[in-house]
């Protein structure tokens, strides 16, 4: 298993993390001995937002004797009332609620304390100004109760909004290719449509930019939904017509700006390999890229780089996708910090090697213009 830095919260996060909102259709023991069974395979991050006690006491059994270990995203503001789950901001709802998840998950702290669910930009206006909700999480924080603080949203607006604030930390964010293409919404039914808009084409130019600020501005991103709800597995209920393998969308969203893990919902041990399998996939069946460029209905071909390495491999070993991962976050601002001209030129080869051989665009299936974004970088950086 690889590990990643989370953003400024320096925690290192395992690439494939676990989304537990199935483990309540089992039984206790066999949840209890999934959990175990990917923490095993190397699993360190467990994303527990449920608010119902089954949920919160398996994780809490799979923890005991070994609470360290894990990695928890625990939400504050997602609570159980009349025996249902009730977003709140509520601060005595919210504190009843945390108080039972260190009860249940048999701990002190959350490593990260996450802001539930803000998805509207007014709700963001509650949670981000000072009043009894963000009080109380301000006082978790300061008794060591939350490590950091994090937010989860399905909305790129709100994500763009929090890296700038810097209330937060990291961001708990709905990656996947098909919600990708979606311009902003507060109104998450609209990702998971039975057919989007004939016009969209490449990553939504908000969602670009979104990654790239949060990159920026050092604020990692946990993924949820990275399979759209499994219905990028069949090319009948795809926005694309074409099918995806859960290998090809965990590699979607690592190669995404600031995506430091990405949590998947399983049922079975079978379905934590096939994630886990990403680990040790050969480079064609990480490929998402052709697959999408050549896709019947939406395609990403519309000359943006993503970073999917296809352009791979340069004879002067220049790491396209990373120098046009710099080159973008530098045209961002008036003037190139010294840290990203710094991260620039610790990179083993720089644009101003390439040969202007173009062989890495004609394996783009992007039509991204690779030399040309060279010779950019490298007048950029005064290569």
């Amino acid at each position: 298993m690889n590990y990643r830095r989370l953003g400024k919260t320096n925690l290192l996060v395992s690439e494939i993390g676990f989304g537990g909102e199935w483990l309540e259709r089992h039984e206790e023991s066999e949840s209890v001995a999934l959990l175990k069974y990917a923490h095993g395979q190397g699993i360190n991050i467990v994303d527990c937002w449920m608010p119902d006690p089954k949920s919160r006491d398996i994780i809490g059994q799979a923890m005991e004797g070994d609470r360290a270990g894990w990695i928890v995203q625990g939400h504050i503001g997602s609570t159980w009332q009349n025996g249902q789950y009730t977003r709140t901001r509520d601060a005595e709802q919210c504190r009843i609620a945390f108080e039972d998840l260190l009860a249940r998950l048999k701990t002190d702290y959350i490593d990260l304390g996450m802001i539930h669910y803000v998805d509207r930009e007014d709700d963001w206006e509650i949670v981000s100004n000072p009043g009894p909700y963000l009080d109380y999480v301000m006082e978790l924080k300061e008794q060591g109760r939350i490590r950091h603080i994090g937010l989860s949203t399905h909305n790129p607006v709100i994500v763009r909004k929090v890296a700038e604030s810097g209330l937060a930390e990291m961001i708990l964010f709905s990656v996947n290719p098909a919600f990708d293409l979606m311009p902003p919404t507060d109104v998450i039914e609209n990702y998971f449509a039975d057919q989007y808009a004939e016009d969209l084409n490449g990553v939504d130019p908000v969602r670009a930019e979104m990654y790239k600020i949060c990159e920026q501005q050092d604020v990692g991103i946990t993924c949820m939904k990275p399979f759209a709800g499994g219905r990028l597995f069949y090319a009948e209920r795809s926005p694309f017509g074409v099918a995806l393998t859960p290998v090809q969308c965990i590699h979607y969203a690592l190669t995404k700006p600031a995506v430091a893990s990405v949590l998947c919902g399983y049922d079975t041990p079978d379905q934590v390999d096939a994630a886990v399998a990403y680990e040790t996939a050969q480079d064609s069946e990480k490929d998402y890229a052709s697959v999408l460029a050549s896709a019947p209905k939406h395609t990403f071909a519309g000359g943006e780089c993503i970073y999917c390495g296809h352009c791979k491999p340069c004879p002067v070993d220049i790491d396209i996708a990373m120098v046009n991962k710099l080159y973008d976050l530098a045209v961002m601002q008036s003037e190139v910090p010294e840290s990203l001209k710094q991260h620039y030129l610790s990179l083993e080869h720089h644009a101003g090697e390439c040969l202007g051989c173009r062989d890495c665009e004609s394996r783009c299936p992007f039509g991204v213009k690779v030399a040309d974004r060279m010779t950019g970088t490298a007048e950029l950086f005064g290569d």
